[in-house]
């Protein structure tokens, strides 16, 4: 069961104004709900833990509810709405009463926030519609009409297309960003310090397949990140690793299919290590050889040759002037296959050398203009 609320200064409750929708993150008409809706409920909480030379905790709650295109964020009751910080430890969760006693030594623990009587306003033309509110795994809400603690719960909005949640728990660890303990990436058998990565892997059998766990796991057995710290001032931090294997693959023009690819004799992908206490983090750039890998015939961009008409600078993506080069009339140059129209309203072809993109456009008006005499 959930421990009773108990109320913290207002200074520490972030109040957002009632707008039936605060945010709008697509063109057209704002959509309304359709009944049977699923709302995911994204969190925003921050807490900031106490530090040296006067660096005093700080907490910001609020969470959002997004769907169609719209979002509602959670609306405060002053004078009613109670917000409430407790710390999760092993076996019991413990009242926190003072914000400043959330110091430095607890950063990268674990605390809920709780809110009650906390607000969404999906806007009056949602009038009775009935969704159901999805909480991230782990936090959840209570109704009023229903006790009983929940991440995910079909709800009917009143009259007004509004919904007062009746409790609110939100999970949060705290940060201590005054903390300069920097992440390293270290060899696991010599434990030094390394900048970028290196595996090998065999595919299996003829089909040369590979999967990506079978990747992590090879390079996580290697190499280790740490935010020690320093021998007086040591870290007890927990290191959250991501990766980009996937995107890194698809990108090489590898078909990746649950979690299954056909591995090449070499790819390179990025993993970066987060330290949980100072949000900290570094990035391996990690190359895996596969000695029985297949050979991968590098995709081509296709284009088109083309007579430049008159003199011709390069641009960047951004129609910025590339250097001080340039193309002069009457030579011919291989570019793509369509215009590209810029920020500035100006049409642009990008430039293909040996079959791959170069980044360099050249304005569309200096090879589709009137030839001159």
């Amino acid at each position: 069961a959930l421990l009773a609320v108990a109320p913290v200064a207002a200074s520490a409750v972030s109040t957002v104004s009632a707008d039936p929708v605060q945010t709008a993150t697509q063109l057209g008409t704002v959509p309304a709900l359709s009944n049977g809706d699923t709302v995911n409920v994204k969190p925003n909480v921050s807490l900031n833990t106490s530090a040296y030379e006067g660096v005093k905790a700080n907490i910001s709650v609020s969470f959002s509810a997004a769907v169609n295109g719209t979002t509602a964020i959670s609306n405060f009751k002053p004078g009613v709405s109670e917000i409430s910080l407790w710390k999760v430890e092993k076996d019991k969760v413990t009242h926190v009463t003072d914000l400043q006693k959330v110091t430095s030594s607890n950063a990268g623990a674990t605390y809920q926030v709780k809110m009650t009587n906390v607000g969404l306003n999906f806007g009056s033309q949602n009038a009775n519609k009935k969704i159901t509110l999805t909480f991230p795994e782990g936090d959840g809400f209570k109704l009023a009409s229903n006790n009983s603690f929940t991440n995910s719960r079909t709800i009917q909005l009143d009259k007004n297309g509004t919904v007062t949640l009746n409790e609110v728990v939100l999970h949060v660890t705290a940060k201590d960003f005054a903390n300069p303990a920097v992440v390293n990436w270290l060899n696991a058998t010599t434990n030094a310090v390394v900048n970028s990565g290196n595996v090998e892997l065999y595919a299996g059998s003829d089909a040369g397949k590979m999967n990506v766990n079978q990747v992590i796991a090879a390079v996580r057995a290697k190499y280790y990140a740490t935010n020690f710290g320093t021998l007086t001032n040591k870290e007890s931090s927990d290191i959250k690793y991501t990766d980009n294997l996937v995107e890194a693959l698809k990108a090489a023009g590898v078909e990746v299919k649950d979690n299954w690819f056909v591995a090449p004799k070499s790819f390179t992908f990025n993993m970066t290590a987060t330290a949980n206490n100072n949000d900290a983090s570094k990035t391996l750039a990690v190359t895996v050889n596969v000695p029985n890998g297949k050979e991968v015939t590098p995709a081509t961009v296709p284009s088109q040759p083309k007579t430049i008409m008159h003199n011709a600078y390069f641009y960047d993506k951004d129609a910025k002037r590339v250097g001080t080069d340039k193309v002069t009339r009457y030579n011919t140059v291989n570019v793509s296959m369509n215009k590209t129209k810029f920020s500035n309203g100006i049409e642009y072809y990008e430039v293909i050398e040996g079959g791959k993109a170069t980044g360099k456009f050249i304005n569309a008006d200096n090879i589709d203009g009137t030839k001159r005499t």
